[in-house]
This record gives C-alpha cells, structure tokens and sequence, in this order.
C-alpha cells in the first residue's frame, strides 16, 4: 500500500492522511491556468491578420488596464481557458483585419495556440474554440481617434 493512501483501520475506514501527502495532493490539483492564459494570447497575437482580441467591451476595458501600471494580469481580453487533470480548453475572441480569410485566420490561431500552450504547459489542448467578434477597417482607428466627424 502507498504511504500517501491512508491508512486503514481493522473496520475498514481509511484513516487521516499524513499532512505530507495531503500537501502533495493539493499541488498535484494545482494547474497552470495563469501560464495558459498569458501562452495563448500571446500564441493567438502572433498570427498574420489578428488586429485584436476580445469583444468591444472587453477591449474598452483592457484599454484602461493596459494604462494602469501592472494592470494586465492575464492573457488579455478575449482570452479564456479551463484547465482539468490533463487537459485545457481555450476560448479565443478575435478581432481580424479586414481583407483576410477569416476561416484562413482561425485555423491559423488554432493550430499556433494548440502548439504553444502543449509546449509550454505539458497540457493537452482538448478544444479551442475561436470567436470572431469584429473586423477591423483600415481607416476605422484613425477615424475614431482623430475625432472626425463620421456624418455630416
């Protein structure tokens, strides 16, 4: 019997567990969920066609927390991930730039976020799932902080 079982008593009940094994448990639990985060956006950032990530609410407020010193924490905006025993699921909201195969795109983020965060977590990338939320015009950033009128 392993030394981190417990254990039994002649009735059969498993007896407290040493505290060393109950402190081995625990991080055995622990799982790379802040690393994941930060792996897949930076991962999903690196692809050719991805302006920006999360949706326009989220993106207002990663703008403020980009401002604050040590404001970013995580991956960003748009970035989500669930972590189990073995395996991760990732969630991905993009922005995309206007005039590239979106399909193209996402595929792209796809395969470049299940490569890193394999590498990087020793994790099993069960799912990523990728949401376009909006595409990005050429003209629509300049126009927006410029402060030009847009209709007359």
């Amino acid at each position: 019997m392993s030394t981190c079982q417990g254990p039994s008593s002649p009735s059969g009940r498993v007896m407290r567990t040493p505290p060393e094994c109950a402190a081995r448990d625990r991080a055995d639990r622990s799982r790379p969920v802040r690393p994941g985060l930060k792996v897949a956006g930076i991962a999903a950032r690196e692809v050719p066609g991805v302006h920006d990530m999360g949706g326009g609410l989220s993106r207002g407020i990663g703008t403020v927390r980009d401002r604050v010193p040590g404001g970013r924490p995580n991956g960003g905006p748009g970035v989500k991930v669930e972590v189990g025993e073995r395996q991760t699921a990732i969630d991905l909201d993009l922005v995309v730039e206007y005039g590239v195969s979106v399909m193209d795109v996402a595929q792209d983020v796809r395969e470049n976020v299940i490569s890193a965060v394999e590498r990087v977590t020793g994790l099993e990338v069960a799912e990523v799932n990728v949401t376009v939320d909006d595409v990005h015009l050429p003209d629509e950033h300049e126009a927006v902080h410029t402060g030009e009128a847009r209709v007359e």
